[in-house]
C-alpha cells in the first residue's frame, strides 16, 4: 500500500508589515532629456505629469537597489532576517540572465538559505509577487516572505526613443508579508493578453544584439495603444478587485496605480468615482515610471507622507508589457 503524503498548511490570512524603498540617486530634470527627443519641459509635463525622475549611478545596479529596499523593509518589520524564507524579486532589469537578483538579495540582507526567484511580470511584477508571496504562506510553504520590485531601466533607455525614453526611473521598492489574523491581502485579479504583446517591450532580443543584427535591445511602446488599454480594460480590473474583496469604492483610504502617467492615473480616479477621502498616490511626478518598483515606491511615501493611513485599505493595480495586469486591495501596514 502506497503511504499517504504529508501535506502542509499554513496560517489563514496574511498581511503586509512593512515597506521598504530605494531610489536612484541623481534627480534628472526634464530639461536634461528633450534635446535627443526634440521635446520641451512643457510637452513632457502636459503628456505625463513628470517633473523629475530618479536614475541610479553607473556603479549601482538593480539588485544594489533591491537590496536596500529589502533591508529597510525588513528592519521596519521587526521580523529577524534568518526568518525570511522566501524572496520574490519582480524586475525586467536584472543585468544577468542568472543568478537570479533575489538570490543574491537573500544573502546580502541574512536570509540565507530562503528560498529565491526573480518574477517578469514588468509593471504588474509587484502584485503578481504579493499575491504569490500570500498563497504560499497560506499554503505553509513559507513563514515570511520579502517581495521587491526593482528596475534599473536607465540600463535598457534609448535616449533618442520618443515613446518611452522620458518617462522611466531607476529605484526598489520592497514589502514583507507575514502571518496575519485577520485578512490583509485581498483576492488577486490578474492576467495577461499576449495578443498585445507588440504594444510595449523590448526593440530587440540579446540574440539578435549578439549576431549583429541589431543595437543593444531598448525599451519601446506604442502610447496610445497602451494607453487606451490601460485606461478602458484596467479600470474593469481595478472594479473587479474591490468587489473581490468584498468592499465598496469608499472604503478605500488610499489608491495605488502603477505610475505608468498621471493622466491615465487621473483618468482611472474619474472613472471609479473616487471620493476626495481617498489619497492617490502620484509618486511619478518625482521618481518617473519605475515599472516592477513603483507601487512599493509610491505606496512607501505615501505612508510617509500620510501616517495617518495605516490601518486603511489601499487599492493596487499593476499593468504593462505581456500585456500583463495584477490587481489586490490590501490593509496598509
Amino acid at each position: 500500500m502506497t503511504p499517504t503524503l504529508k501535506q502542509t498548511t499554513g496560517p489563514q490570512f496574511t498581511r503586509i508589515l512593512s515597506y521598504g524603498a530605494a531610489r536612484g540617486e541623481v534627480a534628472v530634470p526634464n530639461e536634461d532629456l528633450i534635446g535627443p527627443i526634440d521635446s520641451s519641459d512643457e510637452w513632457i509635463r502636459q503628456r505625463t505629469g513628470i517633473v523629475t525622475r530618479t536614475r541610479a549611478v553607473a556603479e549601482t545596479s538593480a539588485t544594489d537597489l533591491a537590496a536596500a529596499a529589502a533591508a529597510e523593509a525588513i528592519e521596519r518589520s521587526g521580523i529577524p532576517a534568518d526568518q525570511i524564507d522566501l524572496v520574490i524579486a519582480a524586475t525586467i532589469s536584472n543585468s544577468r540572465q542568472t543568478p537570479s537578483m533575489s538570490a543574491v538579495v537573500a544573502d546580502r540582507v541574512g536570509a540565507n538559505p530562503a528560498a529565491a526567484y526573480d518574477s517578469n511580470a514588468a509593471c504588474a511584477g509587484f502584485a503578481y509577487g504579493v499575491a504569490q508571496a500570500d498563497a504560499l504562506i497560506r499554503a505553509g510553504a513559507a513563514h515570511y516572505a520579502v517581495v521587491i520590485g526593482a528596475e534599473k531601466l536607465s540600463d535598457v533607455v534609448d535616449p533618442t526613443d520618443r515613446s518611452i525614453s522620458f518617462l522611466l526611473g531607476d529605484g526598489a521598492g520592497a514589502v514583507v508579508i507575514g502571518p496575519s489574523e485577520t485578512p490583509g491581502i485581498g483576492p488577486t485579479v490578474w492576467g495577461s493578453d499576449g495578443s498585445k504583446a507588440d504594444a510595449v517591450g523590448m526593440n530587440a532580443t540579446l540574440t539578435e544584439f549578439r549576431d549583429g543584427a541589431s543595437g543593444w535591445p531598448t525599451l519601446r511602446q506604442d502610447g496610445p495603444v497602451v494607453f487606451r488599454w490601460a485606461v478602458w480594460e484596467m479600470v474593469k480590473v481595478a472594479r473587479q478587485a474591490i468587489e473581490a474583496a468584498g468592499i465598496e469604492v469608499s472604503d478605500l483610504a488610499a489608491f495605488i496605480p502603477h505610475q505608468a502617467n498621471m493622466r491615465i492615473i487621473d483618468e482611472f480616479a474619474k472613472q471609479l468615482k473616487l471620493p476626495e477621502s481617498v489619497v492617490i498616490g502620484r509618486d511619478i511626478e518625482t521618481t518617473g515610471n519605475t515599472s516592477a518598483a513603483s507601487i512599493p515606491l509610491a505606496t512607501h511615501r505615501l505612508l510617509q507622507e500620510h501616517p495617518e493611513l495605516s490601518g486603511g485599505l489601499a487599492l493596487q493595480i499593476g499593468f504593462g508589457a505581456g500585456l500583463v495586469f495584477g490587481a489586490q486591495v490590501v490593509v496598509l501596514p
